[in-house]
């Protein structure tokens, strides 16, 4: 077995050990090919050219950023595996992997030798795909408020917490209160929008935020989208969505979803699994069904 392993040195816990530690596990049923990105979107053509060799497994050890590039490369039929590299990774977490990378890496290998695969839906926004959300308006604004705080010395990016505190510094320049400023077609008009192929939307802390709860990889798309927030239903708000209830706040909801279309009044941020895609007055998210075989 050929197995291609893309490490993404300056995602947040990858580190020589950790390195080191996935090849042995990967090691004991293939041939390891293990390739260092250097630069932005170098994984998107590593993929292209794995599946170009006819590799027998991809496996990514990066964030989700690492792991947003590479499903935007893999068009050949090949399985893809996901270690948890990144300060979040939320994808092989919702994907039921363990945190730690030679546990993670432990049970891909045992998925690449038992040829066992689990085929799910991704999104895409634009003709980008994403692997497990996507956004218009608050939360890409917070992504990019996180993005302006910079990196560390390492090339990390900063943590839960960051994006916690540009979440509130969002709402906080809007006086605390958003009004409808998009509309999600044939369903109304909104706020913001939170749009997944999965659950949970993300991680706090470790926990899951499940913002769009009946998201499923087996389904299509789902779209939760707050119609407005106003100062005095901000924490009501606020506590239905991140337990999973939207339909206890003033919300738009569509489920299993083979596309979803947002039109914005004035240009608003765009994001794809945490990456800034920029500001759009239109955006057509399309599923993706059965798209890709996962490792697990």
């Amino acid at each position: 077995m050929n197995v291609v392993l893309i490490v993404n040195p300056f995602a947040t816990r990858v580190t020589d050990e950790g390195v080191t530690a996935v090849e042995r596990e990967l090691g004991r049923v293939g041939t390891v090919e293990t390739i260092r990105t250097e630069r932005p979107r170098q994984a998107t053509d590593i993929v292209v050219e794995a599946g170009r060799s006819r590799s027998d497994a991809i496996v990514v050890f990066s964030g989700d950023g690492g792991f947003n590039e590479a499903l935007n490369g893999l068009h050949a039929d090949v399985p893809i595996g996901f270690i948890p590299g990144g300060g979040t990774s939320v994808l092989p977490r919702a994907l039921g992997l363990p945190a730690e990378p030679a546990d993670a890496a432990r049970q891909i290998a045992a998925a690449i030798g038992a040829r066992s695969t689990r085929r799910i839906t991704l999104g895409s926004v634009n003709g980008r795909r994403f692997g497990f959300s996507a956004g218009v308006g608050l939360d890409a604004e917070a992504v990019r408020r996180v993005d302006k705080m910079g990196r560390s010395s390492e090339g990390r990016r900063p943590g839960d917490l960051a994006f916690a505190r540009a979440v509130v510094a969002a709402i906080a320049s809007n006086r605390g209160h958003l009004d409808p400023s998009l509309e999600v077609v044939g369903l109304g008009r909104a706020a913001f929008a939170f749009v997944a192929n999965g659950s949970p939307y993300t991680y706090a802390m470790g926990i899951p935020v499940p913002l769009v709860p009946d998201a499923d990889f087996e389904l299509g798309l789902d779209v939760v989208a707050p119609v407005r927030i106003r100062r005095r239903s901000l924490i009501r708000t606020a506590y239905a969505l991140l337990r999973g209830h939207p339909l206890a706040a003033e919300v738009l909801v569509g489920h299993d979803l083979d596309r979803i279309e947002i039109r914005c009044d004035a240009p608003l941020p765009l994001h794809v699994d945490g990456e800034d895609l920029g500001d759009v007055k239109y955006a057509v998210f399309e599923a993706q069904r059965a798209a890709v075989s996962v490792l697990v």
